[in-house]
């Protein structure tokens, strides 16, 4: 059975953020670890493994146990567990509604002088 076809305006639609999620998605990008583990996870085009970023930041694992946890927990990250091994990738359109909020603010509401 095939899903309807979504008419073109809702499948542009931006996502809003309730204030909860905007509040833990900008506290999760906000330390400079845990945004740099981000940039790893994207720049890695697959799964990065955790051995993989553990020896790519300066950290300890407990350290990036947290980060990851905490990554995990904002929604920006999807963790898959197999076996003793963990992989991260980004969580597809996770920072999309973010970006598009901030977008927002940086229109012109007041007319040049």
């Amino acid at each position: 059975m095939e899903a309807p076809d979504l008419p073109a305006a809702a499948a542009t639609k931006p996502t809003r953020l309730t204030r909860t999620r905007r509040t833990a998605l900008l506290k999760a990008l906000a330390d400079p670890r845990r945004f740099e583990l981000l940039e790893k996870i994207a720049k890695a085009n697959c799964p990065l493994g955790c051995a993989q970023a553990l020896a790519a930041l300066p950290i300890s694992a407990a350290t990036l146990s947290h980060h990851i946890k905490e990554l995990e927990a904002a929604g920006l990250i999807e963790v898959r567990r197999e076996g003793k091994f963990h992989f991260l990738t980004l969580r597809p359109g996770a920072l999309r509604a973010l970006a598009d909020g901030l977008a927002a603010l940086d229109q012109t509401s007041c007319p040049a002088r």
